[in-house]
């Protein structure tokens, strides 16, 4: 698994370098323009993105904090280590650190590795339905003319609310009838693989679990409160980070719609984020988003990109880094290891015998 992971790594090095190559001298890259972009931009303004960022790691270890509170109360900021340490070893070794946030959070509070997954997998469902619920208003009531083809915008953004709707429909019923679900998928699923079914089922018991932090109509809407809150900082922080950018009349008028389009692309490009590589793929895909959608030249564009990317993604290095040392921790080490032990906890639920 090493030896493919280093030589995909390498394959993408080198394309990304023959490109690099390729678009140096056919694109007509105007470096002296690309950094009198950066000479010019607004500091204040970039403060104002990092101080957002920074926020949001606090009230995201608060959530997590608040989802496990039905099974161990713990300070609510006891856990903002476990998210800075977590989300630093993602920037730096890339998403095979998924599961550092919920290791960590298992260590220090001697819950279960399992219970923390579950936990982690109902805290990227409040995200994804955070996210789509505030991208889907602000498209749908974005000013005439605010975006380029607003009529496909629109249609995302409709189709972002039924999203959102069906997924909350879908948690209100694993809450309440997950063990039935679980259970019918394993009978039905189990018709052509027993295994699979199995596996489906314990996954769904699994996102069950997690959902019993959700007790009562008020822990839901707390946790959405959270959420959205949660976002509406990062999205603070992306349109502040394009606005800085003073230089460029596009950016610097940079809209709430255009900058949630921009965390859209971002975040659809740190899906598979490798170490170091990933941070160039981002940074591509973010400038050629703003050049296609919104008409910024390609140094401006690349500016910004790699900007939005130090101060949303990369900014928490330095401070993960400081907190690591002071608590003894090593990033591959735990990277390492909560790997390991996620493939542990799933191997477990597959294997396991079924319960009558």
């Amino acid at each position: 698994m090493k030896h493919a992971k280093l030589i995909v790594s390498l394959v993408v090095l080198a394309v990304l370098i023959g490109f690099g190559g390729w678009a140096y001298h056919h694109v007509g890259f105007d470096f002296a323009h690309f950094r009198l972009q950066l000479a010019q931009v607004n500091w204040t303004k970039i403060a104002i993105g990092l101080g957002c960022i920074y926020l949001a790691y606090v009230v995201r270890a608060v959530r997590w904090a608040l989802l496990l509170r039905n099974n161990k109360k713990v300070p609510l900021l006891s856990l903002t280590g476990t998210q800075v340490i977590g989300f630093t070893s993602v920037a730096l070794v890339g998403r095979v650190a998924d599961l550092a946030r919920p290791y960590l959070v298992s260590k220090k509070t001697g819950l279960t590795l399992s219970s923390q997954i579950a936990v982690y997998i109902v805290e990227r469902l409040f995200d994804a339905g955070s996210m789509a619920l505030i991208f889907s208003v602000a498209i749908l009531l974005a000013p005439t003319g605010s975006l380029p083809h607003p009529e496909i915008f629109k249609k995302f953004g409709y189709w972002g609310l039924a999203g959102t709707a069906a997924g909350a429909l879908f948690m209100v019923f694993v809450r309440v009838s997950g063990g039935v679900l679980a259970g019918f998928c394993e009978r039905i699923i189990g018709v052509l693989s027993k295994k699979m079914g199995r596996a489906i089922g314990d996954k769904i018991r699994s996102f069950r679990t997690g959902l019993d932090t959700l007790r009562t109509p008020t822990d839901l809407a707390i946790m959405l409160g959270v959420s959205l809150a949660m976002w509406g900082l990062i999205t603070t922080a992306y349109i502040m980070t394009a606005r800085a950018f003073t230089a460029s009349p596009q950016l610097a008028s940079m809209t709430l719609a255009k900058g949630l389009v921009l965390m859209i692309v971002s975040g659809g490009a740190s899906i598979f984020q490798l170490p170091v590589l990933g941070w160039v793929t981002q940074i591509g895909a973010v400038a050629a988003a703003l050049s296609s959608f919104f008409a910024v030249p390609p140094e401006p564009a690349t500016a910004c990109a790699a900007m939005l990317l130090i101060v949303t993604f990369l900014s928490i290095v330095p401070v993960g880094l400081i907190w690591a040392q002071v608590e003894n921790v090593s990033l591959r080490r735990i990277a390492k290891d909560s790997e390991e032990a996620g493939e542990t906890v799933s191997a477990q639920a597959v294997g396991k015998p079924r319960e009558a």
